[in-house]
């Protein structure tokens, strides 16, 4: 039965556009001179015995990044770039990713085949390198798998007169890859960006650019004997299957096609259990992206596939005589001269027209509109390639300056704002930071709530949940709900002999106000019940007037309806970051501030301070941006300033007094300056509330003096569940401790 007429049956609301998508990127390390990198494999990314994102290709220099699956292209472009950014940020500082297809200059002396734990896996790319050579295994390109929707084909198969749906599968996809094959050579010339190879590379190659070489017969391609008919999903099987057993291929993944059926192994299997999917492996990466290719070419290959179902048929007689004509046509136009127009047997009209056939019929509007505008733009214009792009960049015959540069650029681009995670940036910090680590250390995720921060780890059979970084299944469930309430808190580390300040909990702004005759001459604080980051916190060193007291009531009522007030506790705090009953970061918090220049009003201070880079908004960013809001313009009253004075030079004003990062407060790591009795202590106080993980926040009047039983010279003003991680990481001082790590490696100690 023939698969023709099929998706032109279906209603414009149908669900075209739904597909499965993954990305796998080949890319070699390189040191700064651009020659290939003789280090091992990055050992920070764990074991890539089954390591499912950063894994080794043929040779140690050569990486091989995979996305997880995505259900559209837009997050599987992200996902690529996640994990290209980990890449970037895992390799040695002065090692880069080269940025294209073809390799360096490289001799056969600069590759080391990769060191794999699996013995087949090392005999294998052995045999390659005996049979194919070394030096072509470096060419690096992209492959591009899709798997149709499942609701799509159930309405091509609805709409179809065939009765056994893996049949019918098998056959779409089977057509797919026909079409693709016959028009594979329009990427060539649209994504072709393999223009030459670096002196000595090949013995004889044509003289003068070309569009591509990988996509050549100079490329990594089976020798001229291996023909594997696509006239039948059989026929494919069955002359993979005589190769291998005449020796002709070592296994059945050594077969090499711009297409191959993905999803069972043996090939064999596809007739019993289906083709889940297609593998594309024709495009050479795009070395002015980032991540090897851009959005617009996995939108546009994703319509193109579309048109090729729209498409009709070749008979099956027919199937092998075209589809070898358009090998050699695709090898016309790879080894063609960048600027050279199509020869006249690539006629792109029939699949331009079904492209635009696909859009008017599912109404998909302007921006696949907008591909297919550009399509014919570059096929009228060969400027407008990848191929032509680069030309300008070709010095002496090499591109090894250009690929230098873009592998710097690209280098230095990873590491901006390293604590930011490439494409996630809008997630909570310490999530992305945890996700830099879950694909770093090659551990499946699945981000179940964006908003919330909620992810699911697993590895083989082993899962957890975490929601914002370290609420895990760690801590029972109730004692977030403890830490969060301020009065339990107190009362739970008070019946452990541990000291907390004195002070009494309102639920009412009067009962609040009739208080105020206890505490007119004293220091305090005021705060909500139940918050975090800080928020409502009034503090006041000297006795609050009434006016003040109300405003600082008022302040926390709106963040919580009951209120704490409290005495103050002189000293300087610190919080002290507890896992699993063990100090492992301890953090001097400086309330947010500026200091005066003596030009500069309060207002301009603020704005030059939140330049910082790494100030941000909503703990995207390592320091948060300083508010001049009522908290302080209250504070800035009590030291006899308003907004737009200007601030005389070397005078510090505190626009807090809570040292709360995430008020604008600054952070300074002392972790290891910090008396160990200190960190015991408070390793003890998350410990008596049940705490895996757990902000402590202790007042310290001396720390050069040691906490004793007796006398601890200390007070604990709060215990914080979900303790922010990046602030101890990023830090505006100090060293900074890694912690995100150290929670994967609780969770899943086996990877270790």
């Amino acid at each position: 039965m023939k698969m023709n007429q099929l998706l032109q049956q279906l209603d414009a609301a149908s669900p075209v556009l739904q597909a499965n998508f993954g990305i796998e990127r080949e890319s070699l390390r390189v040191d700064l001179e651009g020659r290939v990198a003789q280090t091992p494999h990055p050992e920070v990314c764990g074991a890539r015995s089954y390591h499912p994102y950063i894994q080794t290709d043929f040779s140690e220099f050569q990486l091989e990044l995979i996305t997880p699956v995505a259900k559209s292209t837009q997050e599987a472009k992200r996902l690529l770039g996640a994990i290209t950014d980990v890449a970037g940020r895992s390799i040695n500082r002065n090692e880069h990713m080269w940025p294209l297809s073809m390799p360096p200059h490289i001799t056969e002396a600069d590759i080391q085949i990769a060191q794999l734990e699996d013995d087949f896996e090392r005999h294998y790319r052995s045999y390659l390198a005996d049979k194919y050579g070394t030096k072509l295994q470096a060419i690096s390109g992209i492959h591009y798998n899709i798997e149709l929707g499942a609701d799509l084909v159930q309405a091509l198969y609805q709409v179809s007169d065939y009765r056994d749906k893996k049949s019918f599968k098998n056959d779409l996809y089977l057509k797919l890859a026909q079409n693709f094959l016959r028009y594979s050579w329009l990427l060539t010339y649209l994504y072709g960006a393999a223009p030459l190879a670096e002196k000595g590379f090949y013995k004889e190659a044509p003289q003068g650019p070309v569009r591509s070489y990988r996509n050549s017969d100079y490329g990594y391609v089976n020798k001229p004997n291996i023909q594997v008919s696509y006239a039948s999903l059989e026929a494919y099987i069955t002359d993979i299957e005589r190769y291998v057993k005449e020796g002709e291929l070592l296994a059945e993944k050594e077969f090499y096609s711009a297409v191959r059926f993905r999803g069972q192994k043996p090939n064999r299997q596809f007739l019993d259990q289906g083709i889940t999917y297609l593998e594309l492996r024709c495009f050479d990466l795009n070395p002015f992206e980032v991540t090897g290719i851009d959005q617009a070419t996995m939108d546009t290959v994703h319509l193109l596939l579309l048109a090729l179902v729209w498409m009709d048929q070749a008979d099956k007689e027919e199937v092998d005589g075209l589809l070898q004509e358009a090998h050699e046509l695709n090898n016309q136009i790879a080894l063609a001269h960048p600027l050279d127009p199509l020869p006249n047997k690539a006629d792109a009209a029939p699949v331009l027209a079904a492209m635009e056939a696909v859009i008017a019929h599912f109404r998909l509007g302007r921006s696949y509109q907008d591909l297919l505008d550009d399509i014919r733009l570059t096929l009228t214009d060969p400027h407008r390639t990848l191929s032509g792009q680069l030309l300008p960049h070709i010095e002496n015959h090499s591109l090894a300056n250009f690929g230098r540069e873009k592998a710097t650029e690209y280098q230095n681009y990873a590491w901006t704002a390293p604590y930011a995670l490439k494409g996630y940036e809008n997630m909570e910090l310490s999530t992305q930071m945890l996700l830099f680590d879950v694909i770093q250390q090659g551990v499946h995720f699945e981000i179940l709530d964006e908003e919330d921060q909620f992810l699911k780890l697993w590895h083989d059979q082993h899962v957890e949940y975490v929601k914002n970084g370290n609420m895990t299944s760690k801590d029972n469930y109730v004692i977030p709900l403890a830490m969060a309430n301020k009065t339990v808190t107190k009362k739970i580390l008070q019946a452990a002999h541990f000291p907390v300040p004195a002070g009494e909990e309102f639920t009412s702004l009067e009962a609040g106000l009739a208080y105020y005759p206890f505490i007119k001459d004293k220091q305090i604080v005021v705060k909500p019940k139940s918050t975090n980051f800080g928020l409502g916190i009034s503090i006041f060193q000297e006795p609050a007037s009434l006016e003040s007291y109300q405003k600082a009531l008022e302040i926390a009522f709106a963040e919580d309806s009951a209120v704490l007030v409290e005495e103050f506790i002189a000293g300087t705090e610190y919080r002290f970051f507890v896992l699993d009953g063990v100090c492992e970061a301890v953090l001097l918090r400086v309330a947010a501030n500026v200091v005066g220049d003596g030009v500069h009003t309060v207002r301009e201070l603020v704005a030059l301070k939140n330049d910082n880079p790494l100030r941000g908004r909503d703990h995207r960013s390592p320091l948060e941006i300083i508010q001049l809001g009522d908290i302080e313009r209250l504070m800035l009253s009590q030291q006899g300033y308003e907004p737009d004075d200007i601030l005389p030079a070397g005078i510090q004003v505190n626009l807090r007094r809570n040292s709360n990062i995430s008020t604008g407060g600054d952070s300074i790591d002392v972790t290891e300056t910090m008396h160990p009795s200190y960190k015991e202590l408070a390793a003890q106080m998350a410990k008596a509330m049940g705490a895996w993980a757990c902000g402590v926040d202790l007042i310290i009047p001396d720390n050069t003096i040691p906490s004793r039983p007796d006398a601890p010279n200390c007070t604990c003003i709060e215990l914080n569940f979900n303790p922010s991680m990046y602030m101890h990481t990023y830090c505006a001082q100090g060293p900074g401790q890694s912690l995100t790590p150290k929670i994967l490696a609780k969770l899943f100690p086996e990877i270790e």
